[in-house]
């Protein structure tokens, strides 16, 4: 595994205080899946009555573990159910052997906690093709139960790193009818590059009270405008997952509340930023807008193929303001454009207008705003109303050192 010798430059200042969520407890232990002398398995186990939904990868070559969480979520259950996620192995491309992992891993979490195999979820993320080593998890578990608490969700975050340099955690809260629900979460990721990447895992929960349905439905709806709107290199990986758990423990039904969806959306989005500002050897968070383009999707396209340009990427690296390679990107993208209507703005900088460099634009100007460590890029199509924000990062050397040596 890389060496990560520093924090991310774009790091939060401190983790922060995640509150006390009733009706799930949680636990990590060292269990050597493949790191030495850091702890890489967690446990999370929600009470009875928990509501469990999620979103995956559409990966074709998604792991066994991202299959077996797929085949689980839709079904109603009022046992309660169980979260284990290890780090350092994603049990991707193993074929049968890691659908007996997931298997034997499920039966031994089910005999302990006594909850139906079919309530306990898995996650693994780390190196692909490599057998996962699910004996060293099946040993620990005795000890993660034991150890269970419902202040260390912190402890959790930290297990499921891999290549990411600061764990990331983000809370919310919001009062209906004069009482107050809590949502807190977790998550992991800092690149995606195959063969051997790392990969994202998210884990939110909230003593909330609402269906599995509208629960679900409103996790997919978020999850579109958050996770699915960042990209650090463009490569998708076999094991993203997004599981939320509702315990119901505070007795406030949340069905319909657009105050709590506004909560949750706030946590999913502050975390996808995070993975983003993870982006290995990451230097700078860029968001970029799209407006004006024939249709949201011809927006989005436009988006992804500005904030996945390696070109663009490294020229953000270089703080160099060098607007024809946003110009370059709109034109290969596949989506309609025309070339004398495009309009691009660096933060408050016009760059340029009406297909030519602004004429109040200076490089100057430019140079500056790319020096900072936040920057916004705003291209305008002009076609239409269709409009889409994707965030992203730079591409560094640190990119290639980190993967380079991702499986030493």
């Amino acid at each position: 595994m890389a060496k990560i010798t520093s924090v991310s430059p774009l790091a939060p200042e401190s983790f922060p205080t995640l509150p006390v969520i009733p009706g799930v407890r949680f636990a990590a232990v060292e269990a050597g899946v493949r790191y030495q002398g850091r702890k890489d398995v967690m446990l999370a186990l929600l009470d009875p009555g928990s509501v469990m939904v999620g979103v995956f990868t559409r990966s074709a070559t998604r792991s066994a573990n991202v299959l077996d969480c797929q085949a689980k979520i839709g079904l109603d259950s009022d046992a309660g159910a169980a979260i284990v996620v290890n780090s350092g192995n994603s049990n991707a491309f193993t074929g049968k052997a890691g659908e007996g992992s997931v298997a034997a891993i499920c039966e031994a979490v089910a005999k302990i906690t006594g909850l139906p195999a079919e309530r306990v979820f898995t996650s693994s993320t780390g190196v692909i093709g490599e057998r996962l080593p699910h004996d060293r998890i099946i040993a620990k578990l005795e000890d993660l139960n034991a150890q269970l608490d419902d202040k260390a969700l912190d402890m959790a975050a930290k297990a499921i790193m891999t290549t990411d340099t600061f764990a990331k955690g983000a809370t919310a809260s919001v009062d209906i009818e004069g009482q107050r629900v809590h949502i807190a979460g977790i998550a992991k990721g800092s690149g995606m590059i195959a063969p051997d990447m790392a990969t994202m895992l998210v884990y939110i929960f909230t003593d909330a009270k609402i269906g599995r349905a509208d629960l679900q439905a409103m996790v997919s709806r978020i999850n579109d405008k958050t996770f699915n709107c960042i990209t650090v290199d463009s490569d998708t990986s076999t094991s993203d997952t997004l599981l939320m758990g509702a315990t119901g423990t505070s007795g406030v039904d949340v069905t319909g509340e657009a105050t709590f969806e506004a909560a949750l959306h706030e946590v999913m989005q502050n975390l996808s930023h995070q993975v983003v500002k993870d982006g290995e050897g990451a230097t700078k968070f860029v968001t970029v807008n799209v407006t004006g383009a024939a249709s949201d999707a011809d927006a989005r396209t436009h988006a992804l193929a500005i904030a996945n340009s390696p070109l663009v990427k490294t020229a953000i690296a270089g703080e160099d303001p060098n607007w024809g390679r946003i110009v370059m990107a709109i034109g290969k993208s596949g989506a309609a454009a025309d070339r004398d209507l495009l309009s691009i703005r660096f933060g408050d900088v016009q760059v340029a207008e009406h297909g030519w460099v602004a004429e109040t634009y200076k490089e100057a100007d430019g140079a500056a705003l790319m020096k900072k460590p936040e920057i916004d890029i705003t291209v305008d199509i002009g076609l239409g109303d269709g409009k889409a924000t994707i965030w992203t990062c730079d591409l560094t050397h640190g990119y290639i050192s980190i993967n380079a040596d991702y499986r030493s």
